[in-house]
């Protein structure tokens, strides 16, 4: 992370990259064990948790809320989907089809967060080159 607030966008997209990281692990562990007997499709939580941090200040510019974000917050949390429902009668409730549709969606989240990021570099360094 890079630390000042100037560079806080960046550290929030990162985040969020980081994020989608643990996200991928999580999908391809579900698809891994779409046969394995009771097993329960599990997922993470980052997104409501930036929500909050974004929220805080009423009315604020969101150039404001990122500023202010405290990235200590920004945590991602394994949690278990949905653990009373099943679909099949071998007690797993791992769903194929939508698993890969998650990790394509987390995909192209991932690689947008990491292509902002760039852009984001980028604007930097042609601002600093001008001076």
């Amino acid at each position: 992370m890079i630390g000042s607030d100037a560079y806080n966008y960046i550290n929030v997209l990162n985040k969020a990259a980081d994020a989608c990281w643990v996200r991928n692990t999580v999908l391809n562990n579900n698809l891994a064990n779409v046969s394995t007997p009771d097993f329960k499709r599990s997922d993470i939580t980052f997104e409501e948790y930036l929500k909050k941090e974004l929220s805080s200040g009423i009315n604020v510019r969101m150039d404001k809320a990122v500023a202010n974000v405290n990235l200590d917050n920004l945590k991602t949390t394994t949690y278990i989907d949905q653990k009373e429902l099943s679909y099949r009668l071998d007690g797993n409730n791992v769903d194929v089809d939508v698993e890969e549709a998650n990790l394509a969606q987390n995909s192209i989240r991932y690689y947008t967060l990491l292509d902002s990021m760039t852009q984001e570099f980028a604007r930097i360094k042609m601002v600093l080159s001008r001076n």
